[in-house]
């Protein structure tokens, strides 16, 4: 427990104090996974990713018990934010679940409901997640799959990168109207998120958004290494920027997307 920053370890203590007065006996586990498992949790930033095991698949009335908790805990906590999933053992390491059932989940202060899991939550649970309550990820019975993976994170970069880099493109002339401070979120978001997607495709692994702009210093050609630092300078906090001009800002952020994408297709083909 170690890991688990002071003000997350203090919140999820209150998370299951509520479920024992709330919901008593029915929260069999809880995990950790996402930015605390990469050492990668910024305090009043970062959220805590977790999948909590239930006893059952939960009632309507025990949903609204569960909602009420985190109603409880978003009042008491303003952050971090709580984002996860409601399962049973049997769906670790499922795309769906495993009886076509909907679970709920937790995410942006609301309670919703699905069927499908997202297979880098696995590798991340398998691979680096943190038990709070019950066995140690190692004895988890779930297998990874490599292609599922694969196949989830190029479909990612096929349809909502590819979307939001040709949304971005389109509407160039409203970037440059933008201030620095937005302009850096853009930057920041997606050359680093892009740069996590293309280290999971080559290491089979995950890594923070700083691991990623590093990673992509090393591998990346060199024409791009600019806008690269530039991503990282500001996730950092660091105010000078390498582009004196916003216009070779946002055409770097916007040329650089296309290459990267091209070339996760490229090698995913190879």
């Amino acid at each position: 427990m170690s890991r688990i920053p002071k003000d997350a370890y203090q919140l999820l203590d209150d998370y299951i104090t509520l479920w024992k007065k709330r919901l008593p006996n029915k929260l069999k586990g809880l995990y950790l996974h996402g930015s605390i498992v990469l050492d990668a949790y910024i305090k009043d930033s970062s959220d805590i990713d977790f999948i909590a095991i239930t006893e059952n698949r939960l009632r309507k009335d025990e949903v609204q018990e569960l909602s009420e908790i985190h109603h409880i805990i978003s009042n008491k906590y303003k952050k971090p934010e709580m984002d996860g999933v409601y399962i049973l053992w049997e769906d670790l390491g499922n795309i769906a679940t495993y009886d076509n059932s909907y679970y709920p989940y937790y995410n942006g202060g609301k309670m919703a409901f699905d069927t499908h899991f997202n297979p880098v939550t696995w590798w991340l649970l398998k691979t680096r997640g943190i038990n709070i309550l019950g066995p140690n990820r190692t004895e988890l019975r779930m297998e990874l799959n490599q292609q599922e993976l694969i196949s989830f994170v190029l479909e990612n970069m096929n349809t909502y990168w590819a979307t939001r880099v040709h949304r971005l493109e389109n509407s160039k002339e409203n970037l440059l109207k933008l201030s620095a401070q937005e302009i850096d979120f853009e930057v920041e978001w997606t050359v680093l998120g892009l740069l996590r997607q293309y280290y999971t495709l080559k290491e089979y692994d995950f890594i923070s958004k700083m691991g990623a702009g590093d990673y992509g210093l090393i591998h990346m050609p060199e024409e791009w290494h600019s806008i690269i630092r530039e991503a990282i300078n500001i996730r950092r906090g660091v105010k000078a920027r390498i582009f004196p001009a916003k216009e070779e800002r946002i055409n770097s952020a916007l040329s650089f997307p296309k290459y990267l994408m091209k070339h996760c297709q490229e090698l995913v083909e190879s």
